[in-house]
């Protein structure tokens, strides 16, 4: 009895793990389940909302350059849809009581906005050091559960430009949540972003691909 009891819990648990490690989804890592614990216990409503894992890196033009906007989209559609961290959700499965992960698929993409864009003015040093606080502390500028895990916010100087054109006084922000992006992968998300920029298109090399599962 001992021995078919075993046999069907280990049955049992590599059903799980054949179901979990499927393409799409697997367990949360331990990293990814410290800072999602970490963020409901912060995220109290009884208590001071403030983001720590939001990761906000500023960037602007070189003095004799200029960016459309459209190209500028277009080439972030391609580098989010290229990486899976950059698209993937977290839940908590309370059948099986852990954090999973899952890359949002393309069906989903339909259904929702894989990440935000947001486009704002500044005319004063004063009036960015609120913006770029804003982007380091707002607990609800990514939502874990939807996939949402980056945003782009075009920063405008004094007004949002007519031509659709970014120039060197405008400024941007990537920023991702801690929970699926790291630093180091900041020069490859750089990379692939300047590569789609350039030739409008982007090639998919799994040695450089961002994925956690």
């Amino acid at each position: 009895m001992i021995k078919t009891r075993t046999k069907r819990i280990s049955q049992a648990i590599s059903l799980f793990i054949s179901h979990c490690f499927s393409f799409d989804i697997a367990p949360a890592s331990f990293a990814q389940a410290r800072i999602w614990l970490d963020e409901r216990i912060r995220f109290d409503p009884d208590k001071p909302q403030i983001a720590i894992y939001n990761m906000p890196f500023l960037y602007c033009l070189q003095s004799d350059h200029t960016l459309s906007i459209k190209q500028l989209i277009h080439a972030l559609h391609l580098t989010v849809n290229k990486h899976p961290s950059l698209h993937t959700s977290l839940h908590f499965d309370t059948q099986n009581n852990i954090l999973m992960q899952r890359v949002i698929t393309h069906e989903d993409k339909y259904k929702n906005n894989i990440f935000s864009i947001i486009e704002t003015t500044y005319g004063t040093d004063e009036q960015l050091n609120e913006i770029l606080h804003d982007e380091k502390r707002n607990p609800h500028l990514f939502d874990l559960a939807q996939g949402l895990v980056f945003l782009c916010h075009i920063i405008y100087y004094k007004q949002i430009s007519s031509n659709h054109l970014l120039s060197n006084k405008d400024l941007l922000i990537f920023n991702f949540h801690h929970a699926l992006f790291d630093f180091p992968s900041m020069n490859i998300f750089l990379h692939d972003l300047n590569q789609a920029c350039t030739t409008g298109q982007l090639s998919y090399d799994d040695n450089t691909t961002l994925r956690y599962l």
